[in-house]
């Protein structure tokens, strides 16, 4: 692809305009567009039509933009993320049937726990995971199973870097953190009380595929004063079912 003045390939362009997309923002314009994605007002129009041209974004009647429903298909044709999904569905319905909260299912992306799926009930406890949306690896429980199973370097790529604190209960400290993901391989699971909301718990369970590689961290949201082992004892079950339908 040819580069621009600056350097920039136009994929690199086209991929700074596509990620100024967020899972709370989800309609812009043009010139906001140009703006966070760092290009001139002119190129970023220019981008903007061309991609509505295609069907990647799309204008609503007041002539913002969207993401277009050819981007969605096209992400999920031949996506291991949608069988991973579809293999997860029933497990997790069958979780928030019992839990009564948030069941999640988390895969690891770029060093942040990245969600595929919620689902939840209509009076159930706070809680700030989106599908599409990103937690940090070290606070989220999900990111707590995920890192712990993850590759030695993804590990010290973590512990080295500033740990921010979400709230009062999150880790921050490197050796800390270290313990805690030792406990996650121990038992099994992540128990992350506080670390995300004040008022809310984490749990999580890791999710192998057939070669036994963790893939994906099933979780539920519970109250930070709930049990946990009813819970628990679900998303462990859970997650054996997802194992065996990703081995067929």
């Amino acid at each position: 692809m040819a580069n621009s003045p600056s350097g920039d390939s136009v994929t690199e362009r086209l991929l700074r305009v596509l990620e100024t997309f967020t899972p709370t923002r989800t309609v812009q314009t043009a010139s906001q567009i140009g703006r966070r994605a760092g290009l001139p007002s002119s190129t970023a129009h220019r981008f903007v039509g061309e991609l509505v041209e295609v069907g990647l974004l799309e204008r609503d009647e007041d002539q913002r933009v969207r993401v277009g429903m050819r981007l969605w298909e096209l992400a999920t044709r031949s996506s291991a993320a949608l069988r991973l999904r579809q293999a997860a569905m029933p497990a997790m319905a069958l979780v928030q049937s019992r839990v009564g909260e948030h069941t999640q299912l988390a895969i690891l992306e770029q060093d942040e726990a990245l969600f595929l799926e919620r689902l939840s009930s209509p009076d159930a406890t706070s809680n700030i995971t989106r599908i599409a949306g990103r937690l940090p690896l070290h606070a989220s429980s999900s990111g707590l199973v995920l890192l712990a199973h993850g590759p030695a370097e993804l590990q010290e790529r973590v512990l080295a870097a500033p740990l921010a604190a979400l709230t009062p209960a999150t880790i921050t400290d490197p050796a800390a953190l270290r313990r805690k993901l030792a406990e996650v391989r121990r038992l099994g699971h992540a128990v992350a009380p506080g670390s995300i909301e004040e008022v809310a718990t984490g749990l999580a369970v890791p999710v192998r595929d057939r070669s036994g590689a963790v893939v994906a961290a099933l979780s539920v949201v519970v109250a930070r004063d709930a049990a946990v082992d009813d819970a628990l004892s679900a998303l462990h079950r859970a997650a054996r079912d997802i194992h065996s339908r990703l081995e067929r």
